[in-house]
């Protein structure tokens, strides 16, 4: 009797510790289990799937709806944004960037970047910047400070050296004015009204012997067998002027007044209007032909040659090397006010394009039972144990109460 009294009182705190600590087990189990629903023929069997499984859909909406609402509103997405792109961030990207991009210029075995500048350069110089050329040629003061350093600077002080002189001169001598050349001029010059002409002055203007000579004797006859004898001794009137030539050092007066020669010497008010004449005459040209010979010169140069060096020199050159740094910091300050001004805009239109809430969703939604089950006991299974555990610890203390008081009623 007393064995029997004393399992009457021992089994409730066994029994309510039992009930309580598998009834929270199994409370917490449905909710991931079943993962699928359970049938008895046509019937479903209440409770499957597990709560979770048959309410991921709406789940997956409160996740997205919290996690939208509460943590990435859009204020806290500009918070993070400017985290993110903090000046020093971003120059860093971008120097990393610009970096990047010129390691992948120096491996370029395909030339890609060659011919992309080979390009531009063909189409800024031969199509491109003749027609800017000749648009900004319509302008009055186009150039105009640029002509006049180059008038300033070279051609009013520019002076031919000895050598240049002498090329000169005698390219004026044996090529523009030789000898058979001077005879022509002679004989087209010494018309009969321009005879007729230096008669009349010569008796008109002399006086003294000089007039006795022009009016006895006259200069008419003198310049009408000048043009008779160049006309029918044609070698020896060349000879005869070749020899002038030499007698009189034309070749050595001439090459010595070009050296001496600048527009230096020339009058104030005549270099003056030098200067507006050459303005109006480049800009005139540019206007009327600087397309076209901007356009065919630059048909004549191998602009795949001329990019190959060019980007050598810039990936050898120190200086490209050096503005690395200063353009990232430029480029960064110039993102930077941007996003001040225009941030909020960013990140309203950002919201919708990247559809964070969606890709909450379809994230779990597209998570199995079995993952989602593994998620949620991998961050709250120590409190879910501890849940399992106050079940068997309840159950266990309301058997002990119900044990003390069967106790008490016994008694009395």
């Amino acid at each position: 009797m007393e064995l029997v009294a004393l399992w009457k009182y021992a089994i409730p705190p066994v029994a309510g510790a039992i009930i309580g600590y598998f009834t929270n087990d199994i409370a917490i189990s449905m909710l991931f289990r079943p993962y699928q629903a359970r049938f008895i023929g046509k019937f479903k069997i209440p409770f499957t799937p597990g709560l979770i499984p048959a309410n991921q859909a709406r789940l997956a909406q409160k996740i997205s709806d919290t996690i939208m609402g509460s943590l990435l509103t859009p204020q806290e997405l500009q918070n993070l944004a400017k985290r993110l792109l903090q000046t020093e961030r971003v120059e860093a990207a971008i120097t990393w960037l610009l970096k990047m991009a010129s390691k992948q210029i120096k491996e370029d075995r395909q030339q890609r970047t060659n011919s992309i500048v080979s390009n531009i350069l063909r189409d800024l110089f031969s199509d491109s910047l003749p027609r800017l050329i000749k648009a900004l040629a319509r302008r009055g003061d186009f150039l105009e400070e640029q002509i006049n350093q180059i008038f300033d600077k070279i051609l009013l002080e520019f002076q031919l050296s000895d050598i240049q002189a002498k090329q000169l001169s005698d390219w004026l001598l044996d090529t523009l004015l030789p000898p058979n050349v001077l005879r022509l001029y002679i004989i087209n010059f010494l018309t009969d009204r321009n005879i007729q002409v230096i008669d009349d002055i010569f008796r008109e203007k002399t006086s003294g012997t000089y007039w006795v000579v022009a009016n006895l004797f006259g200069v008419k006859n003198s310049l009408v067998r000048l043009r008779s004898f160049c006309l029918d001794e044609q070698e020896i009137a060349n000879t005869r002027l070749q020899e002038v030539v030499l007698s009189l050092e034309v070749r050595a007066k001439i090459r010595n007044w070009l050296k001496r020669s600048s527009l230096v010497s020339l009058p104030v008010e005549t270099i003056k209007q030098l200067r507006i004449t050459s303005q109006e005459v480049v800009r005139l040209y540019l206007q009327e032909k600087g397309d076209i010979v901007l356009h065919k010169f630059g048909k004549t140069i191998d602009w795949d040659k001329v990019a190959g060096i060019l980007i050598n020199r810039l990936q050898s050159s120190a200086a490209v090397s050096g503005s690395l740094g200063a353009v990232s910091k430029e480029l960064a300050l110039i993102l930077e006010r941007y996003l001040e001004e225009d941030l909020e805009k960013i990140v309203e239109k950002a919201i919708p394009i990247l559809s964070i809430d969606q890709v909450i969703i379809a994230r779990v939604n597209s998570t199995s039972p079995e993952e989602l089950e593994l998620a949620i006991q991998g961050i709250v299974k120590s409190e879910l144990q501890a849940i399992v555990n106050l079940g068997g610890i309840l159950g266990l203390v309301v058997g002990i109460l119900q044990s003390i008081l069967m106790i008490f009623t016994t008694n009395i």
